[in-house]
């Protein structure tokens, strides 16, 4: 085999491995949630944290970390990231209260949003033509596995070896993604991104960061509070400061006319709508699992299945007719059924028992499988995924 080649399918292999990595820690934390409250005697504000602060991070950073890379390199950032992932993992693996567990995912989710945003850009740069098509797919396929044995495989850790050892696993994951790195990937870098974005990079991150903050603690703090209107207020100030900047340069790190494309809006809006409606329930749904039904953290991740096998095999059956059906009838397709999916989960009790879910999560996880690779597909046409902006987020289903 030609170094080249070989080259090229060690950076698959590394950026799927990663990738892997990322989505199954969120759902194996997700199984393992009531675990570490019994284990830490945390508080349940305290356990939205080892949600919350991963997912703000992420998602406050993840256009930063791209532009960064575009900058400095994306292997050198993409080695940063696993190399903060995996300490932090570790880190997560030793906290000896719920503060410090937070505290590592925060960090988790900076090194995630440096993985998340390099990527793609990895691949594209690798892979030419109809070959680059082929790699994407299997990443894509990589995705719908690690959500598909998420639940299961944090039951059998978390009910065999401790929740503890829902982070340890990372930590050989990472060392070997970094000799990969090290040994065969090519550096790759925007020549035109002479310069860093700063007053970009700081209003966007600022702007995100208060948007989200204020979304996970409405609820607990109360929509009216002066501290959650404060955050809403000030991100959108903020965000509207970020896309006037943005305008105003040569170089933008987002270039901000993409959202006039109806294509890059509706991948973005279906992004966000089966984030935001299907798996924000997954924490809860765990717990509602295991703390009010009773199961297992095995139990219950073997009851996340109809939906995360769904996931992963509708987009199996359905390939064959995807060039021959509209994507809009896929996405579109895909959408109502997991909106019908959140009608049919609709009025659970204590008493109800877990077979009243079923419905729901199975509509949800054909809804899903459905959806998924029609936003890939709809985001290829619309941003080259050599570019670092290209938004990663939009085929992930927990980004």
């Amino acid at each position: 085999m030609e170094a080249s080649a070989q080259s090229r399918r060690w950076t698959l292999v590394a950026v799927c491995t990663t990738t892997f990595m990322l989505l199954l820690d969120i759902t194996i934390v997700v199984v393992a949630l009531p675990s570490i409250q019994r284990n830490l005697h945390a508080g349940l504000t305290g356990l939205e944290w080892v949600v919350d602060a991963y997912s703000l991070t992420l998602a406050a950073l993840i256009l930063t970390a791209g532009a960064l890379a575009d900058r400095f390199g994306r292997r050198l950032l993409f080695m940063v990231g696993v190399v903060l992932f995996t300490c932090a993992s570790l880190l997560c693996g030793v906290a000896w209260n719920i503060a410090a567990l937070d505290v590592a995912r925060a960090l988790q989710g900076i090194g995630g949003a440096a993985l998340f945003a390099t990527a793609l850009a990895l691949i594209g740069h690798e892979y030419r033509g109809p070959e680059r098509f082929k790699a994407i797919a299997i990443w894509g396929a990589t995705v719908g596995a690690a959500v598909a044995s998420g639940p299961l495989v944090g039951g059998i850790i978390t009910d065999t070896l401790g929740w503890r050892w829902v982070f340890f696993v990372n930590v050989p994951v990472g060392v070997f993604a970094v000799v990969v790195a090290l040994k065969q990937m090519h550096e790759s870098q925007d020549p035109q991104a002479t310069r860093t974005d700063f007053w970009g990079l700081v209003t966007f991150s600022a702007a995100l960061f208060l948007i989200v903050f204020g979304l996970l603690r409405g609820n607990s703090n109360g929509w009216s509070s002066a501290l959650i209107l404060a955050s809403l207020i000030g991100g959108a100030v903020l965000l509207v400061v970020f896309v006037v900047i943005e305008r105003l340069q040569e170089r933008p790190m987002l270039d901000v006319t993409l959202f006039r494309n109806p294509a890059f809006l509706g991948v973005s809006l279906a992004t966000f709508c089966i984030g935001a409606g299907m798996f924000a329930l997954f924490p809860f749904l765990s717990i509602y699992l295991q703390d009010v039904l009773g199961y297992s953290p095995l139990q219950a991740g073997v009851r996340f299945l109809p939906l995360t096998g769904f996931v992963f095999a509708v987009p199996l059956v359905t390939r064959r007719f995807a060039g021959k059906i509209s994507l809009r009838v896929f996405l579109a397709v895909g959408m109502t059924l997991v909106a019908a999916a959140l009608l049919l989960m609709h009025g659970l009790t204590a008493s109800s028992r877990w077979t009243a879910l079923l419905p729901g999560l199975i509509v949800a996880g054909i809804g899903i499988g459905l959806a998924n690779p029609a936003i890939a597909a709809a985001a290829l046409r619309v941003v080259d995924p050599s570019r670092t902006e290209w938004p990663p987020g939009s085929t992930t289903p927990s980004a």
